[in-house]
């Protein structure tokens, strides 16, 4: 199976990355964007066939590993590789 997973900061957390990113697209002429964030993006395979034990896996990758909790949000999706 594949875990695809999105990690973004709290809406709570200034992005300062995100800013950077906007000031430059509104120099290039990309006036329009407003509100940049970033984020990260994980995909994995995992060698478990049973859905609902690879995401209870994959959140406690999240919460152990691959986020900071306190701020960081993250979502994920399974996909069988089938």
């Amino acid at each position: 199976m594949k875990a695809r997973i999105v990690i973004t900061l709290k809406p709570t957390v200034k992005d300062a990355q995100g800013a950077t990113i906007e000031k430059a697209l509104h120099s290039l002429g990309f006036s329009r964007v407003k509100g940049v964030r970033i984020g990260k993006y994980v995909e994995m395979t995992v060698s478990d066939s049973d859905a609902n034990a690879l995401r209870v896996q994959v959140d406690e990758m999240c919460q152990k590993l691959l986020t900071n909790p306190i701020i960081e949000d993250y979502r994920f999706e399974l996909e069988d590789g089938k």
